[in-house]
């Protein structure tokens, strides 16, 4: 095992997830409390061993509550103990596992349960009447934008600098989608064409409807623990050996959108800290942020998997399919589990420790696997979180 010797070595021993569904009935302390007990099952802990708990979620509007935090500290178990929120945007589910490594990591606390929620229903009558509210008044109100049509500005780049066809971009949904079949907890999983991607409803060109993550509900969780107890729980740690985050400026138009330098400045960190020199050679499995099927793409290039413009090839040739080099998504991603926003991060976290401990059933790649990277990424195209783990 390979750490930082500024650090003291964390381990996951256990994680758990609801269904991710839309319009779920369960409150958000329920979805936390699920998600929990079954992560604590799984690493063979009651609540009164946890010594700290992290909470990770997106803004408060979603779930229709002010002060989420400590709304959710009931449902999380953060009841008599230290309890801290995450919330970086879309990053935040894997800024929540950096947090809670940080709080072992640090000496802090010996077991931590981190937990990431988000209910996107509520938000009526679309999760886009919350995003009307977080643009600058003065430079970018007046334009009336919303999510869908700046990111479409961003996948037009994409395309434009690197000669992407709308063909190629499609074949990410199609395999995420293919993939989520065999998760349980999926929202989306199925069998689509490049042609069903084609034609589908036109939202804002060049992004259609099954370019798109669903709206979801649900949430996420995990125990970590110091390295000095984490063999007293299980014989199979997994070990967090490097993270990474980034904040990019934020006037989203003057900067250049078809390459995610915000995410390459984060996975060079994580992989300095991992010790990783050759990405593409030492990663083994990769979950990265995929609310767009043209993201997973420009995520594989800046989280230094894939040259510039070179992921859709490898897409296109199965380097990134279950049986492939590398494969990306094996859990089915946002785009066929489903998005709501904090626990899709964690969720993708989740799965790489899946992967890694050899307990991913119908999702367990077709390869060994012994390092892996979860991403996920936030804010106007500016946040990125990177965590790398090792068996």
């Amino acid at each position: 095992m390979r750490t930082n010797l500024r650090f003291r070595p964390v381990a996951v021993i256990g994680a758990g997830m609801t269904p991710f569904r839309r319009r779920m009935l369960d409150t958000p302390q329920e979805l936390a409390w699920e998600a929990s007990r079954r992560a604590l099952d799984e690493a063979g802990l009651e609540l009164r061993d946890v010594d700290c708990v992290v909470i990770g979620s997106a803004p408060d509007a979603f779930d229709g509550v002010h002060m989420k935090g400590e709304y959710l500290a009931h449902g999380a178990g953060g009841v008599r103990k230290p309890v801290s929120r995450v919330y970086v945007g879309g990053a935040t589910g894997v800024m929540t596992a950096i947090s809670a490594w940080y709080h072992v990591a640090s000496g802090l606390c010996q077991k931590v349960l981190a937990v990431a929620e988000e209910k996107m229903s509520p938000g009526r009558p679309h999760p886009q009447s919350v995003f009307r509210y977080i643009w600058d008044p003065i430079t970018e109100k007046p334009l009336n934008p919303n999510l869908i049509w700046i990111f479409a500005m961003e996948m037009h780049r994409y395309m434009n600098v690197n000669r992407v066809s709308k063909e190629d971009i499609a074949l990410v949904s199609v395999k995420n989608k293919r993939n989520a079949k065999k998760n349980q907890y999926s929202q989306l999983g199925g069998d689509i064409t490049v042609d069903d991607v084609l034609k589908s409803e036109v939202l804002v060109w060049p992004v259609q409807l099954l370019d798109v993550s669903p709206v979801s509900d649900g949430a996420a969780a995990m125990v970590l623990v110091s390295g000095d107890i984490a063999r007293r729980y299980t014989d199979t740690p997994i070990w967090v050996e490097g993270v990474g985050w980034t904040l990019d400026n934020t006037s989203w138009p003057g900067r250049e959108l078809a390459y995610p330098r915000y995410l390459e400045n984060a996975a060079r960190m994580a992989y300095k800290m991992a010790g990783i020199e050759r990405p593409q050679k030492e990663i083994d499995v990769v979950e990265p942020y995929d609310p767009f099927d043209y993201k997973e793409l420009h995520h594989l290039e800046g989280l230094l998997l894939a040259k510039k413009g070179e992921a859709p090839t490898l897409m296109r040739e199965g380097f990134f399919d279950v049986d492939g080099e590398i494969p990306s998504s094996p859990s089915g991603g946002l785009l066929g589990v489903g998005n709501p926003i904090a626990a899709a991060g964690l969720m993708k976290t989740i799965s790489i420790y899946w992967q890694l401990k050899g307990t991913a059933g119908g999702m367990q790649v077709k390869k060994s696997v012994h390092t892996g990277v979860a991403q996920a990424w936030g804010d106007l195209m500016q946040a990125s979180t990177v965590i790398v783990m090792r068996n």
